[in-house]
């Protein structure tokens, strides 16, 4: 298989960590290259249900390694935590599987804390962040103040990093926010303590790549949330901290643009998104219940129910451009079971080729297409599913320009419908 960025074409949640974990088995190794544990990635293997937030959803599969690049902000307390799970579970990481790169920027208590503090203040304008803190250490990274994971082995360099932040930090949290001050000693020791813990695991992992290529073998990058809450491209401000598209898989995990052979587009057969911000095919109060009830649409990692539209053309077209997609995985084709009628989203009024700056000024043009009653959900192969369906997938290829390689009819391994080398 050849190196292989998959990414989100909408806001998030489109199933990427599904279609990571079916890649997985010809990669040599899976890489999230940007975001924290903002981001949340659903596997079903064998009936059972297994979220991550910072681990790469190739971590079912024991020959395969796991890295954790430098674009990353990470919460060494949910990674332990996640790894702590995964063995209570009886997955236990193998030696070496798991690379955390040194140079990947930590979450800090000062980073949550101002995160949720600074939501609060905002109020009705509030961005939506998860109050993770993912914003604030991104923040922190960019102004050359970050403290990243290859600290948390150095005593001195911790504490010395620790002392110059902390007391503009409280500042902010007390003077600005009315909150209450965070103590320097209680930190150092947490985070030492996690240091020593994570320490094993933390490596070159720019290097480890380059190894893996030399040797030919393949890499498979993972995205975390969508196009559209790219901090440049995406719905500003109602964006994530980090670039979401498929260029920043170099810049978070240290190998060059040559590198990537394939871009994988995750998208819903209908579209979703959380929090605020615009959404010119969101559906009405009856059908966007409906959607997120049949498509259990609620944030994985917060649980925060998600808002629920109709496929949009348009958006995705704009997310083939950024990202310079070669193929699609059409994902929850299922949820569209029982519709008579589909509404999809063609154009938006008064923009041709060109995409609007301000998607609030977007106003839907919609196409109707015929639906399907049948359960689509035990379909093995592509030429099992209804006519009306493969229409629905055919028009939506068309539409977008871009070639649909896999159909997703539910969330198991074994529901995932392909064509193309690339899956096979």
């Amino acid at each position: 298989m050849p190196n292989v960025v998959v990414v989100g074409t909408q806001w998030g949640d489109e199933g990427k960590g599904k279609v990571v974990d079916v890649l997985s088995r010809k990669a040599d190794a899976v890489v999230r290259f940007q975001g924290g544990n903002n981001a949340g990635h659903t596997l079903v293997v064998n009936g059972e249900t297994v979220i991550l937030h910072l681990l790469p959803s190739g971590v079912l599969r024991e020959e395969c390694k796991c890295v954790v690049g430098n674009g990353v902000v990470v919460d060494p307390k949910v990674l332990i935590e996640e790894m702590e799970e995964l063995e209570a579970r009886g997955k236990a990481l193998r030696d070496g599987q798991l690379v955390l790169s040194r140079l990947a920027d930590v979450i800090m208590p000062y980073h949550r804390e101002l995160d949720i503090l600074r939501e609060r203040r905002l109020g009705s304008q509030k961005i939506g962040t998860t109050g993770r803190g993912i914003g604030p250490t991104y923040e922190d990274k960019v102004a050359r103040r970050g403290i990243r994971l290859g600290d948390l082995v150095e005593p001195e360099v911790l504490r010395a990093k620790l002392e110059a932040a902390l007391p503009d930090k409280n500042r902010m949290i007390v003077e600005w926010h009315g909150g209450e001050a965070l103590d320097l000693e209680a930190i150092l020791a947490e985070y030492l303590a996690y240091g020593e813990r994570l320490g094993p695991y933390l490596a070159d992992a720019a290097g480890l790549l380059h190894r893996i290529q030399r040797e030919g073998g393949s890499i498979l990058f993972e995205g975390a949330q969508g196009t559209f809450l790219d901090v440049d491209h995406g719905t500003y401000p109602y964006v994530t901290s980090s670039n979401t598209v498929a260029g920043a898989a170099c810049a978070g995990s240290g190998v060059g643009p040559t590198d990537i052979h394939e871009v994988v587009g995750i998208v819903k057969a209908y579209t979703t998104r959380v929090g605020s911000g615009p959404f010119p095919s969101e559906a009405d109060g009856e059908m966007d219940e409906h959607l997120r009830k049949v498509g259990h649409e609620f944030g994985a990692t917060t649980g925060r129910p998600r808002r629920c539209g109709w496929f949009d053309a348009p958006l995705l077209r704009q997310a083939a451009r950024v990202n310079g997609l070669t193929r699609l995985a059409l994902t929850k084709l299922d949820v569209l079971s029982g519709l008579d009628r589909i509404p999809v989203c063609v154009a938006y009024e008064g923009y041709d080729d060109e995409f609007p700056h301000d998607l609030t000024t977007a106003v839907p043009v919609y196409e109707e297409l015929p639906g399907w009653t049948e359960d689509i959900t035990q379909a093995t192969a592509l030429e099992q599913l209804p006519e009306a369906c493969l229409a629905y997938v055919a028009r939506l290829q068309e539409l977008v320009g871009v070639p649909i390689d896999v159909v997703s009819v539910g969330p198991g391994r074994d529901q995932t419908l392909v064509r193309g080398d690339l899956f096979t």
